[in-house]
């Protein structure tokens, strides 16, 4: 009955806030869950990150190993590793009370656009995490591979980590942003002739994008970096052209109607 009354779902400032408070501690208490199961299941997932380094080490008879250096080093390295899951396994319903939050201050049609963007971000996002971590072995071993003969490599675990996981970062965002090019442009705020015409910069963004998420001396690894994040920018653009087209018919449509009316 409630919802019959107010359609729109509007609500006053205390409202918005009381919203708020609501889905910040649903998210945080998931969050927290998360991070729970994060640390149960740390050792595997170290084993995992840690691959790389060993498998590289025995294959080339590297002196290379990771390092915690000080006492509290590894219950530092296992808890922000746990945050780290716990934030990832969460996404999904952090994410969705992040829009339900939005929700009520959108129209019916801008809502549609909200949750088609969340539907696309995420599986963007594991997109770019699964090239980043196929990637990764390649990076480690060109980095690893300036090691002078007759020396050891003794890797700092936190520091590794914190490498691992920005690469997984910088991969899962940058495939993301083409989505939010759509979602500006179904919104209204941005057109494909906008798009097209910052081509340029796009493409110098993402070749500093892949410049940074591939710290290695090969530039074939940030060409290939840079090869399906380009694309995805026209694959946006093509979007865009698309419901620009579809905008255009449907305001010509409108505009002979009141023509016609008058």
């Amino acid at each position: 009955m409630a919802r019959k009354r107010n359609p729109e779902g509007k609500m006053n400032l205390g409202g918005h806030l009381k919203e708020l408070r609501k889905r910040l501690f649903w998210s945080s208490l998931f969050i927290l869950g998360g991070t729970v199961v994060g640390w149960i299941i740390f050792e595997p997932v170290f084993q995992v990150l840690q691959g790389p380094i060993v498998e590289l080490a025995a294959e080339r008879g590297i002196n290379a190993t990771l390092n915690i250096g000080t006492v509290a080093g590894a219950f530092d390295l296992q808890l922000q590793v746990s945050i780290f899951l716990g934030i990832m396994l969460t996404s999904p319903i952090w994410l969705y009370n992040l829009w339900a939050f939005i929700t009520p201050g959108l129209k019916q049609k801008e809502r549609r656009y909200t949750l088609g963007f969340l539907f696309s971000a995420i599986p963007l996002f594991a997109a770019g995490c699964w090239l980043a971590w196929i990637s990764l072995p390649s990076f480690v071993a060109t980095l690893i591979g300036f090691t002078p003969t007759g020396t050891a490599n003794v890797i700092n675990a936190n520091e590794y980590i914190l490498f691992t996981i920005r690469i997984l970062l910088v991969f899962g965002i940058a495939f993301v942003l083409p989505v939010v090019l759509v979602l500006l442009n179904f919104a209204g705020l941005l057109t494909t002739k906008n798009i097209l015409n910052s081509w340029r910069i796009a493409v110098f963004v993402i070749a500093l994008i892949a410049a940074l998420a591939t710290p290695t001396a090969d530039p074939m690894s940030m060409f290939l970096v840079m090869i399906p994040l380009v694309a995805l920018y026209f694959l946006a653009a093509a979007v865009t052209a698309i419901n620009d087209k579809r905008r255009a018919k449907r305001d010509a449509k409108i505009e002979t109607e009141l023509t016609e009316t008058l």
